[in-house]
């Protein structure tokens, strides 16, 4: 496999376009909002056990 073929077959590729992989279910909000919660709940629980004693 040539690097101009495998250029080519990536331009293509590219170009194609298609659905996009986004589910229609999925809402940008939840997902954050979750990660978000998620990533906070963790800082608390590191927070916890890095008490001086």
């Amino acid at each position: 496999m040539s690097l101009t073929s495998t250029a080519h077959q990536l331009v293509t590729l590219a170009s194609e376009g298609g659905e996009g992989g986004n589910h229609e279910s999925l809402n940008p909000y939840v997902i954050g909002v979750g990660a978000f919660l998620a990533l906070m709940f963790l800082l608390w629980v590191t927070t916890r056990f890095n008490r001086d004693r």
